[in-house]
C-alpha cells in the first residue's frame, strides 16, 4: 500500500486524505498512519486544506491534504503524458 501511495501522489500535485483512502481500499485513519512513514523520511508534506465557505460540514480527512515532494518519476521518453487514471 505504501507504494500505491507514492505512486498516486507522484502523479498530481496534491491529494485529499479522503482521495488517498479511496485509492488503497482502507479507512482514513489508517491511511494516515501510513503517510507518517514517507512524512519521516521528507518525502510526503502535509498541506492545510480549506474549509468551503466556513460551513463546517467538510470532513476533516476531505479538507486534509498531502504532497509529494521527493523525486518524481522521470517524463516518458517520447514526451507523452501518462493519464493519472482519475475519473473526474
Amino acid at each position: 500500500m505504501l507504494t500505491t501511495l507514492k505512486t498516486y501522489l507522484q502523479a498530481r500535485p496534491a491529494a485529499s486524505l479522503s482521495e488517498l483512502a479511496r485509492e488503497v481500499d482502507a479507512d482514513p485513519d489508517a491511511v494516515r498512519g501510513m503517510l507518517e512513514h514517507w512524512l519521516r523520511k521528507g518525502k510526503v508534506r502535509r498541506t492545510a486544506g480549506a474549509r468551503c465557505g466556513g460551513c463546517d460540514s467538510c470532513a476533516a480527512a476531505d479538507i486534509e491534504f498531502y504532497e509529494w515532494v521527493g523525486e518524481r518519476p522521470a517524463a516518458p521518453a517520447d514526451g507523452v503524458a501518462q493519464s493519472s487514471g482519475c475519473a473526474r
